[in-house]
């Protein structure tokens, strides 16, 4: 099924419709519907195996889709891939420029391979050691460089040739939080000059840092929308349990059929309810105090952690009743 010509419009980079990619009998992505708007930063927020690197390879146009079909740019990913691939920029997790090269000469040798002009690849290539923080260590071997450092030159690497589109596949993975934090501010600066970005991550607190994102599970995708919006959106009740017995009480409620999930951090407990139940706070209490477990338990707003297990924990009770019956 291909993308109707009606739902192509200039300000999505990408639009795809039944998106799929079989390896065998491994379903890795699963029918996925997606609209990527221009100019900003759109997440894949999942665990391993959930199908965003294979996704975010049929969008760049290295993997043909098993079925479904995607534009991206306005090229189709199956007929014009080549198109696809000099408009873009693709930074993966691990570090895949040469360790034996300097920053300096891998740059230069990126701008090679993107086409540059001749007379402009000093300046643009000066321009990058800049931007990122390298121009004291132009000489410098890439393999000798922290790993903030190497996320730094390939992120410089990957837009060396000012792509429309960006695509970042768990960028962050083996960095500090600094070097993260600064990360993301790199790339609202790219997003607020009208560069387009889909990056895949699994830290909630680099989802929440999207302008909207997607949450996939087992292939397919259970959620799409701003954070702010999956948060409204969310089919239940969210509880916090502060108590000195933390563990205890954990195990009374994930004893309780009304929980949804219990999820301890620290000292704290977080309880979804199913909206359908009522007075969950009162519920909640009132397990514990026949329990005999002293807590402080009050109703609190959901946090995109809270998202991700409600619809993903969602879906997999539902395939299970539906392999049962």
């Amino acid at each position: 099924m291909a993308v109707p010509a009606a739902e192509v419009r200039e300000d999505w980079a990408i639009n795809a419709r039944g998106l799929t990619r079989r390896f065998g009998t491994l379903t890795a992505v699963d029918r996925v519907d997606l609209d990527v708007p221009r100019g900003r930063i759109y997440g894949f927020l999942g665990p391993n195996g959930s199908g965003k690197s294979t996704t975010i390879r049929m969008l760049c146009g290295l993997l043909k889709p098993t079925a479904g079909s995607a534009r991206v740019l306005g090229f189709d990913v199956t007929a014009e891939p080549e198109e696809i691939k000099r408009r873009i920029g693709y930074m993966t997790q691990k570090f895949s420029l040469y360790e034996d090269l300097s920053v300096h000469e891998n740059l230069q040798f990126m701008a090679e391979i993107f086409a540059l002009p001749r007379r402009e690849r000093p300046t643009r290539v000066a321009e990058q050691l800049a931007t990122y923080d390298l121009a004291d260590r132009p000489r410098q071997r890439a393999g000798t460089l922290s790993g903030g450092q190497k996320q730094r030159l390939a992120l410089a690497a990957a837009t060396l040739h000012r792509p429309r589109l960006l695509f970042l596949d768990e960028p962050t993975s083996a960095v500090d939080p600094k070097s993260r934090r600064d990360f993301w501010e790199s790339l609202f600066g790219l997003a607020d000059a009208g560069t387009s970005i889909l990056v895949s991550t699994h830290y909630m607190d680099e989802a929440e840092r999207c302008h909207r994102l997607a949450i996939l599970d087992r292939g397919a995708k259970v959620a799409d929308g701003s954070p702010a919006e999956l948060a409204a959106n969310l089919t239940v009740n969210v509880v916090e349990v502060t108590s000195a017995e933390t563990n205890r009480a954990r195990l009374v409620l994930k004893d309780c059929a009304e929980a949804f999930s219990v999820t301890q951090l620290g000292l704290r407990l977080r309880v979804l309810v199913p909206k359908s139940v009522p007075a969950p706070r009162d519920l909640v209490a009132a397990r514990l105090a026949a329990a005999g477990v002293e807590a402080d338990v009050r109703p609190t707003a959901p946090s995109l952690e809270d998202v991700f297990v409600a619809v993903t924990q969602a879906r997999r009770a539902s395939q299970q009743e539906g392999s049962e019956r």
